[in-house]
């Protein structure tokens, strides 16, 4: 007796959702097959790249998958460094939002509805027109998207004042195990009722369902705002110039640091007249009223000249921004030194910035390492780059374990592995090393309870 024909799973999707949303093509699923991770990790060539155009689409895409035991990996702009959208299975299927872009504003109430394709930029330049702000600003900003941005719990300069991309989420609607659907929150500020789901899944990375929309808080823009720069001769004094701004009174909008090799590096990348020869940069913005900024900023100023340290104000908007444009340019300014590159993002309590800065550099002398440390030192989050010659396999070894280093003098301060880009592949085995034993055993009881057959992103954040 001839045994029954099983349909193709991938066959299954088209028929499910439109064979025009299923791409097969080789070159389209190795394209996709990687993010802006910077470093070698395990990827796979998925089965297919999938683009839902609504929620009823991921609903169909969910229930096949789930039925056929297929891999999920959920995509937004790919502008991730730690891995969180790469495939690690080739039976697996990359399904990009990219398609689910409409967001609705909300003026009244001053939120928004977005689904999780919508770029970050795009949606804040269409807020500003009505006097109303949504300030997380992850370096991607210009391409990433918000479905993305909370999938890592994004971050960014303005976030030491107005907090990372969790405090904007008020509500979410997903898709979780055999196409179920989840919805929490409302458009409302205050809502206590039952545990925080909203807040979990924010940073889950894709690992517990896939995001189909979010409720946005927004908040007042700003009117105004200035930009000092100052310069240290000193990267010892640094962490005691961040405690005196941050116990003043003034509450700065950005606090950004950069070492003395970043400051080379951007310089030789796209001068913009930063001084070559000093130890370290900070720049600081301040926003509010007209007035105000203006007094703040003198504040400062006169705050940090009193430490010996020289400052420089800008005189407006076209100077503050060509230091901005600086800052935005250190990524890529990095690839011109060398061809490898590690990049992660740690936390340090702000107390004791003083203490790990001259620690993070007796690291990289111990491996003989180039290495550019800046980031947003207001809030202790601190981009540690480890630079290498990729064809240099013992030079990368070096770095490896540096980073190794690395994390172990964040956690002995009581910081964190990360502060925005998430865990990801890269830092999966770092974990452990934050949570505890029971932590960490807590964080797979979450997972295996939205996605028993493992199936969301698996190998991302927890290994089950």
């Amino acid at each position: 007796m001839l045994g029954i024909l099983k349909r193709d799973p991938i066959d299954r999707l088209k028929k499910a959702i439109g064979k025009e949303k299923v791409n097969t093509s080789i070159v389209e699923r190795k394209l996709y097959s990687y993010d802006a991770t910077p470093i070698p990790i395990e990827r796979a060539v998925p089965s297919a790249v999938i683009f839902p155009e609504s929620r009823e689409d991921v609903i169909k895409i969910v229930e096949v998958c789930y039925e056929e035991k297929i891999p999920m990996f959920p995509r937004g702009a790919g502008s991730g460094l730690t891995g969180g959208a790469v495939p690690t299975s080739e039976r697996g299927v990359v399904i990009s939002f990219e398609r689910m872009n409409r967001f609705k504003i909300d003026i009244d109430n001053a939120t928004a509805f977005v689904e999780p394709g919508v770029v970050t930029y795009d949606f804040q330049q269409e807020v500003e027109k009505y006097g109303l702000f949504y300030p997380p600003d992850p370096s991607s900003f210009k391409y990433s998207t918000i479905g993305g941005n909370i999938a890592e719990n994004a971050g960014g300069p303005r976030c030491l004042k107005y907090g990372v991309t969790r405090e904007y989420v008020l509500g979410i609607e997903a898709v979780i195990k055999d196409g179920k659907t989840i919805k929490t929150g409302n458009p409302i500020l205050k809502d206590v009722a039952g545990y925080d789901i909203t807040k979990l899944f924010v940073g889950s990375e894709g690992t517990l369902g896939l995001l189909t929309s979010a409720i946005l808080k927004l908040i007042p823009k700003p009117p105004a705002r200035a930009t000092a720069l100052a310069i240290f001769d000193s990267l010892e004094k640094v962490g005691t110039a961040v405690t005196k701004i941050l116990t003043s009174g003034i509450f700065p909008s950005a606090l950004e640091f950069m070492d003395r090799d970043a400051i080379r590096a951007v310089e030789d990348f796209k001068p913009v007249g930063l001084p070559k020869d000093a130890e370290a940069l900070l720049l600081i913005e301040v926003d509010g009223t007209s007035s105000s900024v203006k007094d703040q900023i003198n504040q400062v100023r006169d705050l940090l000249e009193n430490l010996g340290v020289q400052v420089k104000v800008s005189e407006n908007e076209d100077q503050a921004q060509k230091l901005w444009t600086a800052r935005k340019n250190l990524g890529p300014a990095l690839g011109n030194l060398k061809t490898g590159k590690i990049n992660e993002d740690i936390v340090f309590p702000r107390s004791y910035l003083s203490e790990a800065l001259p620690k993070l550099r007796e690291i990289a002398r111990k491996y003989d390492l180039l290495m550019v440390v800046f980031g947003h030192i207001g809030d202790g989050n601190l981009h540690v780059n480890f630079l290498y010659d990729k064809a240099n396999r013992e030079e990368e070894e070096r770095a490896e374990k540096a980073v190794d280093e690395v994390f172990e003098l964040a956690l002995s301060y009581h910081g964190s592995i990360t502060g925005e880009h998430g865990v990801g592949l890269t830092k999966r085995k770092f974990l452990r090393w934050q949570f505890g034993d029971v932590g960490y055993e807590i964080l797979k009881g979450i997972k295996r309870l939205f996605d028993p057959e493992n199936l969301f992103n698996p190998g991302k954040v927890v290994e089950l």
